[in-house]
């Protein structure tokens, strides 16, 4: 084993007669040699001999510096992680300096998630968004922060993230839309300066392969057992409800839908229209439903005036009709697409009832109902109460693309 490298102290005599302090000894090989004229500094070039010795066999330097301990500690621990790397630790610090902004504040998470949805309702209130979804970004977000309680909005990473839109092995499309909620919630973050970058960017989408097929649909005997239901339960006061949703189509959803916000004043018997606002309609844009004459007979047996679009407890009340009947989501209005379709075939006057696209008509509506499926589907009328009468004619839409 390799003996350690010794270094001594000696008094030696000068040819000139001075007596002065020799350090010797052997370094990597080489005899070293060298005259002091005082202790101290003999003993501070014993030390530094005995340093480079050990740099001989370990790699240390011995190197005069300003930096702290710690400051050293932490240049060398950073130049290691670099190592095999194309850039240099100065690089990186010049890098860093350049590009890196630092957020103005920290934001617990919390209190930004406070913030956030405060903004989201403003935003429903201007009708901007619906309340169903300001509901859904409040609970994926309550979970966001029941997860990382004590965190701030900077402090969370992609890896995190990732891992919590991960919970619970969800499907690529659940996945994808919790990761759409944390999205626009660190991109209002970064517009308020919570963070300097948004984390989401960096994770990944999922493309999803769509098949869709046909639209799910009620057949005429299940409209007409339905309509007959609702007229004998509850002294008919849901008639209008499943009336307008059945037979013109408006999207049915009790919590935030169309049906919940279209107003009385909106159905014109008088002129065969229905109008659904822009902040009726789930597009936010405007839309004329033409009054079929078996709607009317249904919406003048039990007028809006004493009969409420939507009556109190309504989606407990549906909650029972659907035990009877199937009624899925969108069932009513994708049953009215597709008989509008086989009736009038015309899927530019559907895409213009329904506010949907004429691809969108084509892929799931066509050819599911027979015209004369159609024709009995709009012959279903309150019993004993309505009959057909002559509907004033609306102004035809611009576009009608027929089949």
């Amino acid at each position: 084993m390799k003996q350690a490298a010794t270094f001594v102290i000696t008094e030696f005599t000068n040819p000139s007669g001075e007596i002065v302090l020799r350090v010797s000894g052997w370094l990597d090989g080489k005899r070293v040699r060298k005259n002091f004229h005082t202790r101290a500094e003999a003993r501070a070039e014993v030390e530094g001999l005995e340093v480079d010795a050990t740099q001989a066999e370990t790699g240390l330097r011995r190197a005069v510096t300003r930096l702290t301990e710690a400051q050293l500690k932490d240049a060398e621990a950073a130049v290691l992680r670099l190592e095999g790397k194309a850039h240099t630790l100065g690089f990186c610090v010049d890098f860093t300096l350049t590009t890196y902004r630092a957020p103005e504040r920290e934001k617990a998470l919390a209190d930004g998630v406070a913030d956030y949805l405060a903004a989201k309702k403003r935003e429903a209130e201007r009708g901007i968004i619906s309340l169903v979804q300001v509901g859904s970004i409040k609970k994926e977000l309550a979970l966001l922060t029941a997860a990382f309680p004590k965190a701030t909005v900077a402090a969370l990473a992609t890896a995190q993230l990732t891992a919590f839109c991960e919970r619970g092995d969800p499907s690529l499309k659940t996945f994808n839309n919790r990761r759409g909620i944390l999205s626009t919630f660190f991109k209002y973050a970064f517009q308020q300066d919570w963070i300097a970058a948004n984390p989401i960017e960096k994770m990944a989408y999922h493309r999803i392969a769509h098949r869709r097929g046909s639209a799910k649909t009620l057949s005429v005997e299940q409209c007409r057992e339905l309509m007959e239901f609702v007229e004998a339960h509850e002294g008919g006061r849901l008639v209008p409800f499943f009336a307008l949703c059945l037979f013109a189509g408006i999207r049915p959803c009790v919590r935030g839908g169309e049906i919940i916000k279209l107003k009385p004043s909106d159905v014109r018997l008088d002129t065969g229209v229905i109008h659904v606002e822009p902040e009726v309609s789930k597009v936010r844009m405007k839309r004329r439903v033409t009054i079929q004459p078996n709607l009317a007979a249904w919406l003048r047996a039990y007028p809006l005036e004493q009969f409420p679009i939507a009556p109190p407890n309504l989606q407990t009340l549906r909650a029972k009709v659907a035990r009877k009947i199937p009624l899925t989501k969108d069932v009513m209005r994708h049953t009215f697409i597709s008989m509008f379709v086989g009736k009038f075939r015309s899927m530019g006057e559907a895409a213009l009832q329904a506010g949907n696209s004429e691809t969108i008509i084509r892929k799931h509506y066509l050819d599911l109902m027979t015209p004369e499926e159609a024709e009995a589907f709009f012959g279903i009328l309150p019993r004993g109460r309505g009959e057909i009468i002559a509907m004033p004619v609306p102004e035809k839409n611009d576009t009608r693309v027929a089949i």
